[in-house]
């Protein structure tokens, strides 16, 4: 490797000073090391393209925003994670400077993570064309400020499913289906699984099972309210949407991918300790 990118969460002290070991380290083997702010996605994506890989330092949010600077680039990524329950870093702390040399040195294994693409077609009045997001872990289509619910007409490949009356809905890939997903009464998923899930948040007097779609599935959700709602992507893409807004979401054909160390199997062993919080 010629070139390692890091991005650090910002608002955790010890992730920057992570960061900073980690620069001098690299560079002491001749590697050229750049560091950005996992925060400032369009400084980070600008130096994403001759990078190898990215070290991402937080948790498995510091991923999702790595992740959005990567895509749709196949740079691969490696967590080191500060955070709580980590499901989709790799490494510890105390484990990123003996781990590093294998990587560096080609022991590790590509694991490619399924995406949703999200197109937002253009609201009612405006003179847009359709904007078009990636998730690697979930579409979430919601309630704004206002505490009431939304209604969110939902068809699949075409054929009307339901109008859910809810909080919101959510569509997540199974990387996702440990996350909000989960918290909303979702099944887990096994994270390499191309299945994605389609399931409300908090129905009031309407559907509460969750859907276990085929990858090939198409889903289409339009939102009915009389107040604002809101799109999130992975849960820090966030847009309004107005009433009459129709989102399309479908599996991608690109993927997200991580470089990891540890052996495939680790999924299901460190699943219920990661469940509970524990490293």
């Amino acid at each position: 490797m010629k070139q390692i990118g890091i991005l650090y969460h910002p608002k955790i002290e010890a992730a920057h000073t992570v960061a900073k070991e980690l620069q001098n380290f690299l560079g002491s083997r001749g590697i050229s090391v750049w560091l950005c702010s996992a925060w400032e996605r369009e400084k980070a994506r600008a130096q994403v393209k001759d990078t190898d890989l990215i070290l991402s330092i937080g948790g498995d949010g510091t991923i999702l925003r790595a992740a959005q600077a990567v895509l749709p680039g196949l740079t691969p990524i490696t967590g080191i994670n500060l955070g709580k329950l980590g499901f989709m870093t790799e490494l510890s702390v105390d484990e990123a400077m003996e781990k590093l040399p294998a990587l560096l040195a080609g022991e590790g294994w590509i694991d490619e993570r399924a995406l949703l693409e999200a197109e937002l077609s253009p609201q009612h009045g405006e003179n847009e064309t359709p904007r078009m997001f990636y998730a690697l872990n979930d579409v979430v289509v919601a309630r704004g400020a206002i505490a009431r619910v939304v209604y969110v007409e939902a068809s699949i490949d075409g054929e009307p499913l339901t109008t859910y009356k809810a909080d919101g809905v959510i569509v997540a890939t199974a990387t996702g289906s440990t996350g909000y997903s989960l918290a909303a009464g979702g099944p887990i998923l096994h994270p390499q699984a191309n299945e994605f899930l389609l399931l409300p948040i908090l129905p009031h007097l309407s559907s509460v099972y969750t859907m276990v779609l085929p990858a090939k599935s198409v889903v289409k959700l339009r939102v009915v309210t009389a107040h604002e709602a809101t799109l999130s992507i992975d849960g820090h893409i966030n847009l309004p949407l107005s009433s009459g807004a129709s989102i399309t979401v479908k599996h991608s054909s690109n993927t997200a991918r991580f470089l990891r160390v540890h052996p495939e199997t680790s999924f299901y062993g460190s699943l219920e300790q990661r469940l509970k919080g524990k490293q």
